[in-house]
């Protein structure tokens, strides 16, 4: 039996906008799959109604393979 990871959904964090747009800019331009959805949202965290911090969530949509004829093995390695 053979298995094929067909898509992924990565979510990452980033500090500023410029971060956000490098983050999203790179993953258009990657070879190695084809980035499918994405989107950037601020978020802001709050204590007591008041403003404590602000960050972007980023989240990529990466297709490896055709699910109906997949061509394509993928192994994912993460990192820590």
């Amino acid at each position: 039996m053979s298995r094929y990871l067909i898509q992924t959904t990565e979510i990452y964090r980033a500090d500023t906008e410029i971060e956000a747009q490098e983050i999203i800019g790179a993953a258009k331009a990657a070879a190695e799959y084809t980035l499918t959805k994405y989107s950037s949202e601020k978020k802001e965290v709050k204590a007591k109604g008041e403003v404590v911090d602000e960050y972007y969530k980023i989240s990529l949509t990466k297709a490896f393979t055709d699910i109906k004829e997949p061509e394509v093995q993928v192994d994912v390695i993460y990192e820590i």
